[in-house]
C-alpha cells in the first residue's frame, strides 16, 4: 500500500511540473517575459532595430584597416538597448532618405538624424545632442577659393538623393545646378571623375569624404547647420520622458562626446 502511494506521489509531481509545458503546447509557444513598458514601447518587436547608412560619422563609418564599426546612430542605437535591457539589430540602409522612410514606417525604431521641420511631420525628434556646420568638398583639380565661388552658372553640386540638403540648398542656389547621388560611394566617383565640382552636406560627412579623396578640401565658411537628435516612429510619445533621460545621461555622463571621437565627428558648430 505505501509503495502505491509513493507512485502516485510520483505522478501527482511529474504531472505538477509538465502542466505548463503541456498547457503552452497546447495554445503555442509559452509567452515571453514582458517587457518594461519603455521597452514595449520604443523596441516593439523585442529588439531594438537601428537604422544607420555608411559614409557618415553621424550614422555608420567603418576603419579601412581593422573593419571596426563606429558612429553616433550606430553606438547610441547600441547604448539605448543596453538601457532598455533589449537585443539591438542593427539595418543599413544606402542613404538618410531610406533610414528616415522606415522610421516613418515603423520598420525600425531608433535613427540619428538632421532634426527637420519636414522630418517632424514623419517623425518624433528629442532635442539636438550634437550641431554641425554645412558646407562644400570641393575635389583636387578644383580652383574654388571660398562658398560665394559656388553659386555660378555652370557649376554643378551634388547633394544626396532624399537628404535635407537636397531640399534646403535649392533655395540658396540660384546659378549653380544640382545634381544628386543615389550613395556615399555615388558621390565619391562623382567627384573623381569630374561629374561634380562640389558636394554639399554636413561637414562630418565632408571631412569623411575628404580623407578618401586625396588632395579634396572642405571649404571654409558655412551655409547652414544642421541639429542631430535622435528620432523614434510616431505614437511613442509615452516613453518620451524616458527618451529625452537617456539624452541628459548620455550628454552630462561624457558617453556622447567619447562616442563622437570614436566616429571621428568634425565639423560641429562653434554655436
Amino acid at each position: 500500500m505505501r509503495a502505491r502511494l509513493a507512485r502516485w506521489g510520483l505522478v501527482a509531481v511529474i504531472a505538477a511540473a509538465t502542466a505548463p509545458w503541456l498547457a503552452g503546447c497546447a495554445s503555442g509557444p509559452p509567452a515571453a517575459a514582458p517587457l518594461a513598458v519603455e521597452a514595449a514601447i520604443l523596441a516593439p518587436t523585442g529588439s531594438l532595430r537601428v537604422g544607420v547608412y555608411p559614409g557618415s560619422p553621424t550614422s555608420l563609418v567603418r576603419d579601412a584597416k581593422t573593419g571596426q564599426s563606429a558612429g553616433v546612430a550606430y553606438e547610441l542605437g547600441q547604448a539605448m538597448a543596453v538601457r532598455l535591457g533589449v537585443p539591438v539589430r542593427v539595418v543599413e540602409y544606402q542613404r538618410v532618405a531610406q533610414v528616415v522612410a522606415a522610421v516613418k514606417a515603423g520598420e525600425l525604431d531608433m535613427t540619428f538624424t538632421n532634426a527637420t521641420a519636414a522630418r517632424e511631420r514623419d517623425v518624433d525628434f528629442t532635442v539636438p545632442l550634437v550641431r554641425l556646420e554645412l558646407g562644400f568638398l570641393v575635389p583636387a583639380r578644383s580652383t574654388l577659393a571660398s562658398i560665394a565661388d559656388i553659386d555660378k552658372p555652370g557649376m554643378r553640386v551634388g547633394v544626396t538623393e532624399g537628404s535635407s540638403s537636397s531640399s534646403s540648398l535649392p533655395r540658396l542656389l540660384k546659378s549653380a545646378s544640382i545634381l544628386t547621388a543615389p550613395s556615399m560611394d555615388a558621390v565619391q566617383a562623382m567627384l573623381r571623375d569630374g561629374r561634380l565640382d562640389a558636394f554639399a552636406t554636413n561637414k562630418g560627412i565632408l571631412f569623411e569624404l575628404s580623407d578618401a579623396l586625396p588632395g579634396s578640401r572642405v571649404l571654409a565658411g558655412r551655409w547652414g547647420l544642421e541639429g542631430l537628435a535622435i528620432a523614434v516612429p510616431k505614437g511613442r510619445q509615452l516613453a518620451q520622458p524616458w527618451l529625452q533621460q537617456f539624452v541628459t545621461d548620455v550628454q552630462s555622463g561624457g558617453q556622447l562626446k567619447a562616442i563622437v571621437a570614436r566616429a571621428g565627428l568634425r565639423g560641429s558648430a562653434a554655436e
